[in-house]
C-alpha cells in the first residue's frame, strides 16, 4: 500500500515539544512503515521519520508570529503536497481542514482525521465533500458530526516508551497549553486547596500570553506551585511519572486529550472535569475520576488509592499505538477497495464536475 500523509508545515514530524498531531502522524507513518507499507509523510524540513520526508519548506515556524502569513504559508504547502500526489499513491490522508479542497484534484482516495472540537463553520465544508472518509478520534466527536463516511478511531501511544513508576512522589501535575480552556489557573486552585505541590508544564503561546501574565503567573513562587517550562519527551516522562496525579481541569468539551493516555502509561492517575471525551477515557476508580468541581479534585487529589499497575494495564489495552495503526491499515484497505470497487474516473472522486453556463 503506497501511503502519503499530509502535514501541517509548521512542526516537525515527530515534535520536539508542542505537537498532538505531529506526534500522532509521526506515530502512524512510523507503524505503517514497520508493517511493510510505502509511506511519504509531506511536512518540514526538520522533520525525522524512518520514511521518506518531502518538503516545501524547510525550517520550522512555531508559534506563528502572523496568523495571516501562516495560513497563507498552509494553503501553499498543501497545495504542492497535493499536486505531488496526483495519482502517485493508492490513498491521501490528511490532517488539516485546508486540504480537504484541494481532494477533487487527486485520482486517490482521502481520508481526513478531526483534531479539532466541533465547529459548524468546518463541519459544513466536510458536508460538502462527502466522499472523503473523516476519521473522528472519540466516540464524543463523532456524535457532533453529519458526514456519511464516518469513522472512530482513538489515538494511540507507544506505551513502552512511557517510564512506569509505582513510587509517587508528592506533587501533582499540569501539562498542556497554557491557556484558559485548559484550565490551567483552576489546577493552581485545586492545588492550593489540597495543600499539595503543583508542577505546571506547557507552551505560552502568544495569544494567551495575558492570560499567563494575570492568571498563572502571579502564583508561581516555586515553592508550591512551579512552572518547569515547555517540556520536551524526556522531561515529560519525569513530570508525569512522578506525579501523585495529573490534574485536567479542563473548561472545553476536548476532542480527546493525549495526555491524559500518557499519564496512564506511567502509572498516574488524572482527575479530570467531563467534557467532550473526558467520561470515555478516564474510569472512577480504576485510572483516575471525573470530577465536578475544584473542591472535588481537591479531595480527589488528597485521598486518591488508584493502583498504579491497573493504570498503566488500561491503558495498555485501551490506547496503544499498536491498535490504532492496525485500525487507520484496515481503514486505508477498505477506502482502496471501496474505490476500486466503483471504478469512479479521475475528477469524480470526491466533488461533481463544474457544470458549464450558458452566456445570458
Amino acid at each position: 500500500m503506497r501511503v502519503a500523509i499530509v502535514a501541517p508545515p509548521f512542526i516537525p514530524v515527530p515534535p520536539v515539544k508542542y505537537g498532538g498531531t505531529e506526534l500522532f502522524i509521526a506515530q502512524l507513518a512510523t507503524g505503517l512503515s514497520q508493517r511493510g507499507h510505502s509511506v511519504v509523510v509531506f511536512a518540514n524540513g526538520e522533520s525525522r521519520l524512518p520514511c521518506e520526508v518531502r518538503w516545501l519548506y524547510e525550517r520550522a515556524e512555531w508559534p506563528l508570529t502572523d496568523p495571516a502569513t501562516g495560513t497563507f504559508k498552509n494553503i501553499v504547502h498543501t497545495a504542492w503536497a497535493m499536486r505531488q500526489i496526483g495519482s502517485e499513491f493508492d490513498v491521501v490522508h490528511v490532517n488539516d481542514a485546508n486540504a480537504i479542497v484541494f481532494t477533487p484534484f487527486v485520482n486517490v482516495p482521502a481520508v481526513k482525521t478531526l483534531h479539532h472540537p466541533h465547529e459548524p463553520a468546518l463541519s459544513a465544508a466536510y458536508m460538502a465533500h462527502p466522499l472523503i472518509t473523516y476519521v473522528t478520534i472519540s466516540d464524543f466527536q463523532r456524535r457532533q458530526e453529519r458526514m456519511p463516511r464516518l469513522r472512530v478511531i482513538p489515538h494511540g501511544i507507544p506505551i513502552e516508551d512511557y517510564r512506569f513508576e509505582p513510587r509517587k512522589q508528592d506533587y501533582l501535575a499540569f501539562l498542556g497549553r497554557i491557556a484558559p480552556v485548559k484550565g490551567a489557573h483552576l489546577a493552581i486552585e485545586v492545588a492550593k486547596l489540597a495543600g499539595l505541590r503543583l508542577k505546571l508544564a506547557g507552551e505560552i503561546q502568544p495569544v494567551f500570553r495575558d492570560y499567563w501574565e494575570r492568571d498563572v503567573r502571579p502564583h508561581v513562587d516555586g515553592k508550591q506551585v512551579e512552572y518547569v517550562g515547555e517540556a520536551d519527551f524526556a522531561a515529560k516522562n519525569d513530570l508525569l511519572a512522578g506525579a501523585r496525579a495529573l490534574l485536567f481541569p479542563i473548561q472545553w468539551n476536548e476532542p480527546f486529550g493525549l495526555v491524559m493516555a500518557e499519564a496512564m502509561a506511567c502509572g498516574t492517575p488524572v482527575l479530570a472535569f467531563a467534557g467532550g471525551s473526558v467520561p470515555e477515557i478516564v474510569r472512577d476508580g480504576i485510572n483516575g475520576r471525573v470530577c465536578a468541581d475544584v473542591p472535588e479534585m481537591a479531595r480527589a487529589a488528597v485521598e486518591t488509592t488508584i493502583d498504579p499497575v491497573r493504570c498503566r494495564e488500561y491503558a495498555r489495552t485501551c490506547f496503544h499505538v499498536d491498535t490504532m495503526i492496525r485500525r487507520y491499515e484496515h481503514l486505508f484497505l477498505d477506502v482502496i477497495h471501496h474505490r476500486r470497487a466503483h471504478l469512479l474516473p479521475p475528477g469524480r472522486l470526491h466533488a461533481e464536475p463544474a457544470r458549464a453556463r450558458r452566456p445570458a
